[in-house]
């Protein structure tokens, strides 16, 4: 194999997407490494910043609400991509589809039956006490019995190279608005490296989405509509950036109206019927009328109107129980209790604050754990044990004996890097990855996803809230070498 001649690039070992411990280049990334070594640093350089350049003329911006400045920020797309070769994505794909089945199996137990909180597989005060549950959506029975039709899943890649799920988002997962345009940009950055490896396409993902939309609505055609909290939202951008690519209407709440049980939009031209609504708008918000009463951004008697059929809500109020972090920790169950199967694709181990034994384990080694609040995201409540001061341990501590059911902990898992752009050339740095799930008349994953990096040298921290970037992700077609 060639050496990767890149000069200073170590790998600190750390498992490295694009090279092994010897600096050897693994079969899927030889052509593209070709490319680079044939390119130089000079133009490498100077196609970052084009790339730069095209991310702020395309109002690829989203707004960081910790930032009390209110500016709108690219999401770095770092030009040097992620490369997953056919028989590791399969894996991902095979995993994901089992994980996805019986995550949906899980929530309508959980609000119809609660066979699996009888036989007491998953704690029945673990669920009815997590912020994410709706008694509101007992008894609810969705469309086709589906209730998380949109997933965004976050995947790591440890120290041993395996893959492992970090965490499940199945309530409004963003990002996949820029895993398109990144696409997009990187494909006229090295238009004959697409060909040259047989890179699988994500352009079709909008006509996939689209395509699940309409699968759900028993009229047809059926008129679909993407309800955005508004433009101050983080993720604004993609709300409008789907509805334009699907053809649907972009709405927000003030723009719909419920009468009799039906919802309608208010046009120029009168009331126009809605039939299937793809929310970005989190379920406290959704309806004044059920849930947060001060809310602005929802429509008053929307999830009446659902309970009666006459809208479909993408994704299902109630889903978002299947986030709640300390949930997470019983899916191998859960796909044992359902499905009769082992988990293909494995969980970081976790430990439960709500549970006296690991809370105490937990307290005793905050040092070398990460904690997470079962109910955040965009990585806000979090500590990283190694990185904290005193001081920020010994508020953790205080918040885990107060609240521990708030709280679960992980070990510190060493995340894959890829080599990176940076202002010293090319450093590697940590990822994670995030692939879209769809679920209508079947399961259909995207063969790509997002990659997120860690653009702060050293840090673990992926999300875009907290300083992170992204990558393309390339998947190739078949045909090379495992790696």
């Amino acid at each position: 194999m060639p050496k990767l001649t890149l000069e200073n690039y170590i790998t600190d070992n750390f498992f490295d997407e694009m090279v092994d411990k010897d600096l050897s280049i693994r079969p899927q990334y030889q052509m593209f490494m070709e490319r680079l070594q044939q390119m130089g640093w000079k133009k490498l350089s100077s196609l970052q910043h084009s790339t730069d350049r095209a991310q702020l003329s395309q109002g690829m911006t989203f707004n960081v609400y910790s930032d009390n400045q209110g500016v709108e920020r690219i999401l770095h797309l770092d030009i040097i991509p992620r490369i997953i070769n056919a028989a590791a994505w399969d894996h991902i794909e095979t995993g994901l589809t089992q994980r996805i089945t019986a995550l949906n199996l899980f929530i309508q137990d959980i609000y119809g039956d609660q066979k699996i909180l009888k036989d007491k597989v998953v704690p029945a005060d673990l669920i009815l006490s997590s912020a994410t549950y709706l008694k509101q959506c007992r008894a609810l029975k969705p469309p086709k019995g589906i209730w998380c039709h949109i997933t965004g899943t976050d995947i790591i890649r440890g120290h041993d190279g395996d893959f492992y799920v970090l965490e499940d988002n199945l309530r409004c997962p963003s990002g996949v608005s820029y895993m398109l345009e990144n696409r997009e940009i990187l494909k006229r950055t090295f238009p004959e490296m697409f060909e040259k490896l047989n890179v699988r396409p994500v352009a079709n993902y909008t006509h996939l989405l689209r395509d699940m939309l309409e699968s759900l609505s028993p009229r047809n055609p059926a008129t679909i509509a993407v309800l955005t909290p508004g433009s101050h939202n983080s993720a604004y951008f993609e709300h409008s950036y789907l509805a334009q690519q699907m053809g649907a209407e972009l709405v927000e709440g003030q723009d719909l109206v419920v009468q009799d049980d039906v919802v309608y939009m208010v046009t120029t031209l009168g009331l126009q019927r809605v039939d299937v609504i793809y929310r970005r708008v989190d379920d406290d918000f959704m309806d004044p009328s059920v849930f947060r009463p001060d809310s602005l951004l929802g429509v008053r008697g929307i999830f009446e109107a659902y309970r009666k059929g006459n809208v479909v809500l993408v994704n299902a109020p109630g889903t978002g129980v299947a986030d709640d972090k300390a949930v997470y920790a019983y899916v191998p169950k859960i796909i044992k209790y359902y499905l009769g199967e082992d988990m293909r694709l494995s969980n970081v181990d976790t430990f439960i604050c709500a549970e006296k034994k690991a809370r105490q384990h937990v307290l005793e080694n905050l040092r070398d754990l990460v904690v997470k609040q079962t109910d955040a995201s965009g990585g806000y409540g979090m500590l990283i044990g190694p990185a904290a001061t005193q001081r920020e341990l010994s508020e953790f501590a205080d918040k885990i004996t107060a609240t521990p059911r708030n709280y679960i902990a992980q070990p510190v898992i060493q995340l894959s890097r890829v080599p990176t752009v940076t202002d010293d050339g090319i450093e590697g740095r940590h990822v994670d990855l995030r692939p879209y799930i769809l679920y209508g008349k079947k399961i259909q994953i995207v063969p790509g996803a997002l990659t997120r990096v860690a653009l702060k040298k050293g840090s673990l921290v992926v999300n875009s809230s907290q300083g992170g970037g992204s990558k393309d992700t390339w998947v190739l077609m078949g045909g090379e070498k495992n790696a």
